[in-house]
């Protein structure tokens, strides 16, 4: 994280936590939208969107991934995505989308060896708010 100060500190304390030490080392980004629950199609879009960026700066092809959404998988919670690779299911990234103050916020979480600071950037030039959260 840059020196400034958190938009949503427990967002981003909460965040930081699930990148603890598991099977691959995680870096994350929240993006703060201002997307209501009405906006279902371009919340939808943003994910799309957001995840093809991680997937370039992870040296993936976009066109090689797909989006898994898990809402009839028991151990998927609902607004929870996965980008996987077309060619046997690799992890790409993986998030979740939160409605917080009336407007989503999607945690994304992907490997930790990718451009942490130029993915960022990738993304604010995009046009989006975001804040980047790694293990300190």
């Amino acid at each position: 994280m840059s020196d400034q100060e958190p938009i949503d500190r427990d967002l981003y304390q909460r965040t930081l936590a699930l990148l603890e030490p598991g099977e691959i080392d995680l870096a994350g980004a929240i993006v703060h939208t201002d997307l209501d629950s009405d906006a279902e199609a371009d919340l939808h879009q943003t994910t799309i969107e957001l995840g093809e960026l991680i997937a370039e700066y992870e040296g993936i092809d976009p066109k090689d991934t797909y989006v898994y959404s898990g809402n009839d998988d028991p151990d998927f919670g609902l607004n929870q995505h996965q980008g996987l690779t077309l060619d046997g299911d690799e992890f790409v990234w993986e998030c979740q989308q939160l409605l917080r103050e009336d407007t989503f916020r999607i945690v994304f979480y992907y490997e930790a060896d990718v451009d942490q600071d130029g993915l960022i950037d990738a993304m604010r030039e995009a046009g989006y708010t975001v804040e980047g959260v790694e293990e300190p």
